[in-house]
This record gives C-alpha cells, structure tokens and sequence, in this order.
C-alpha cells in the first residue's frame, strides 16, 4: 500500500469531507458531526440527495461490469474512491475477470484507514491502494505505474469526484493528463452533478456546500463532455445517471426518481 506522510494522515473531524458526506448518504458509519450536518442540510433541501448517492454506486457496478466484460478491460484506475461500500469495484472486476488489477487513489485520510477492506481481492488479482489527490496527475501515474501496465488498456474511473474540482485547479487537465498516459483501447467513466438540471436549486446547493466548506462545481452538459474531449463515447453516450446501461443493473432498487449528474463512457482510440 503506498502512502503519502506527515501531517497529510491527520483526519480534521471539524469541517466535512465530501468523501464522508457520501458515506452519510449510503447509510455508512464512517462519518463525523460535521458530515452529517451538511449531508442532513443538503437531503432536507433535496431529498433525493441519498438516492442520487446510491446511483453513483450503482453506475459504477454497472460501468465496471460493462469494462471488465464486453470491453475486455483488465486494468482498473480509481481515483476518489471514498469510503468502501460493498460491492467495490474490485470485487464486480473480479468476479468477471478474477485477474484484474485494481488501483484505488483518494485524499482522505479516513479511507486509508479502510484501506485493509480495498485490499481484499482475488488471489489472481492485484488490489492497491494510494493515498493521492486528484488534482495531482502525475503524481497518480507515477504511483500507479508500479502496479498497472500503462502500455496495456486502463479503465480510468471518476466518480461523483470532478464536481468537486475547479477549472482553476485543473479538472479538465487532470482528465486529460491521466488519457494521455493510458494507451488506445483505455477507457473513462465520469459522473458529475449537472448545473442545467434545475439551475436555481443547484446555486443554492452550491452555496450550502460553501458555507460548510466544501467546493461544489457542477456544469452543463456541453460542459460535461469536454471531458471527453478526443474520446469515443460508448453508447448510450453522455446521459442522465439512471438511463446509462440499465440492462446491466443487479439489485437496484429504483423509484424513478430524477438523479440530477450526468454519466459517461468513453474509449481512447
């Protein structure tokens, strides 16, 4: 397991991480007062907040199983893991392909600490663990590199993480930089809060985000699909959360309710 040290491990209790907040949203136990406070404000203001949570879940099950089999993808990047909530992305990978290696990245220290539980693959299979911030790149391919074959195809995966990154700070460079190092045949799988959904709702979310000390940057579609710019989109191309790949759902629970993020995949050519 690599690590960063120092002062970075320390867990700061006192403001929330959206990392925990999602946790609050999926029910778990890993989370602190301030978490929930905000993830409390946001799902009385919207309360579909929990189940948009979930969706994010069950997109990634659904991607990951569509990577893994009929893109034949063996090779796994994801970076903003959060907090673990079975079934990971390493378990629906492997039990498609009981080889495939996994690497997992994010910034909070309280997902290190569960990191023994990302750990917990395939005798075949290689899982890792980095402790790593996004709006690093270079950092995440140099670490990454000591696991994964980059000149054999990566399924590079961001979910629910670049809403939380600014354009100041690099969201579509990070996208880009992590492409580029990542042979034809890699993939990319997105979600992201959109803006153009309900767009006054949106800005009072953004503010309540503030005002608990979380940036939230949500766009539009157009937006959205720069991300994958140079990329072929996989059908049913960019869509709402809920409409990506339905056939491939497994014990999801829906009530129909509108989820508020687009989701994508894509293939470097």
């Amino acid at each position: 397991m690599t690590e960063t040290s120092g002062s970075s491990h320390r867990i700061d209790t006192s403001t929330p991480h959206p990392a925990r907040v999602y946790d609050w949203y999926l029910g778990g136990k890993d989370n602190y007062p301030a978490d929930e406070e905000l993830g409390r404000r946001i799902a009385t203001f919207e309360p579909t907040a929990k189940y948009g949570a979930q969706h994010n879940r069950w997109f990634m099950h659904r991607a990951t199983r569509h990577l893994a089999g009929q893109a034949g993808i063996r090779q796994f990047l994801d970076i903003g893991t959060g907090i673990p909530t079975e079934p990971n992305l390493h378990q629906v990978a492997q039990s498609i392909t009981p080889k495939a290696r996994v690497v997992y990245g994010d910034n909070d220290p309280i997902v290190l600490a569960h990191a023994a539980a990302l750990l917990r693959g395939t005798p075949e299979g290689v899982t890792e663990y980095l402790q790593v911030d996004v709006r690093e790149p270079d950092r995440i391919i140099e670490l990454a590199a000591k696991v994964l074959d980059f000149d054999q195809p990566v399924a590079v995966s961001l979910i629910a993480v670049l809403h939380f990154v600014t354009d100041e700070d690099g969201a579509y460079e990070t996208v880009r930089r992590l492409m580029d190092a990542v042979p034809p045949g890699s993939h990319l799988a997105l979600t992201l809060l959109a803006s153009d959904f309900d767009p006054e709702r949106t800005r009072e979310a953004v503010e309540m985000y503030k005002a608990g000390g979380v940036t939230l940057v949500p766009r539009t579609r157009d937006e959205f699909g720069r991300f994958f710019a140079g990329l072929e989109l996989v059908e049913p191309g960019i869509v709402w959360l809920p409409d990506w790949r339905p056939d491939l759902a497994v014990d999801e629970v829906r009530d129909g309710s509108a989820v508020p993020l687009y989701a994508g995949v894509a293939r470097k050519g």
